[in-house]
């Protein structure tokens, strides 16, 4: 059985917390409008469909599940990154990650699988056993070496899932998003963190590998107004020192 475009329309209504007169008001439209689209008693116009999209901020993959489901054809396209018409964007990777070595830096799609990373960051993973393709997600939730390594693991894995969860909000319904929810909150839930006083301006991962200790926080870029699928999922991470020592021991490695 297909999509239902006023079920998947509602789904994501709900989902961002709008009424069906204040959708219609932002989308130019009445109420009563939006009410047929979502009981199927009208069928939306292409522009409607891409309309009702950008006033719900659905993300570009699922516009075109709302465009299908209304069974109209998709409107954008999801190229691989190895693709010749991508050479500017790769090369923007690229150049976007060997520059920051010597410290840490990594591509992930939305699944939190590692697309590519630099010299630094390759050699971090490794001693996880990670390599391009893998799930950084079963890394943190399921290698033993990650727990052993990371000194505030269960502050991290409840960063971790407060992040998730923003992500799956804004993706929407999916299943691989989900389960590692389900897996974090487990996690987070045999943990017994306390708070006192105000929290840090940020909250570094601190791994300690054989003598040596690194305590690094990160930056997340995306490209902007990405019309492919894959390209607007791309998220470049971009680790540094969260304090002296640890730069010194980053730029000692990038030296030697």
């Amino acid at each position: 059985m297909g999509l239902d475009f006023g079920a998947t329309l509602k789904e994501w209504r709900q989902a961002r917390r709008v009424s069906q007169l204040d959708l219609g008001l932002s989308a130019g439209v009445s109420s009563r409008h939006i009410s047929f689209l979502e009981t199927g008693r009208s069928r939306p116009s292409r522009g409607m469909v891409l309309r009702l999209c950008d006033e719900l901020d659905v993300p570009i993959a699922q516009r075109n599940r709302m465009l299908t489901a209304a069974g109209l054809s998709p409107a954008y396209a999801e190229r691989d990154l190895s693709e010749a018409d991508m050479a500017p964007m790769r090369a923007a990777v690229d150049w976007t990650l060997e520059r920051h070595d010597p410290y840490p830096a990594m591509a992930i799609d939305r699944h939190w699988r590692l697309v590519k990373a630099n010299q630094s960051m390759a050699g971090l993973l490794a001693a996880f056993g990670m390599a391009e393709g893998d799930s950084l997600l079963d890394m943190m939730t399921d290698s033993p070496l990650v727990r052993a390594a990371l000194e505030n693991y269960d502050e991290v894995a409840q960063h971790m899932l407060a992040r998730l969860r923003v992500e799956a909000a804004h993706f929407g319904h999916d299943p691989v998003l989900e389960a590692a929810i389900g897996r974090f909150e487990k996690i987070v839930g045999a943990a017994s963190l306390s708070v006192d006083g105000i929290r840090p301006a940020v909250i570094p991962a601190v791994y300690v590998l054989g003598d040596m200790r690194l305590s690094l926080f990160s930056t997340i870029s995306q490209f902007g107004s990405a019309e492919d699928i894959a390209l607007s999922e791309l998220r470049i991470e971009l680790m540094f020192p969260a304090d002296e020592d640890t730069r010194a021991a980053l730029e000692a490695m990038g030296a030697g």
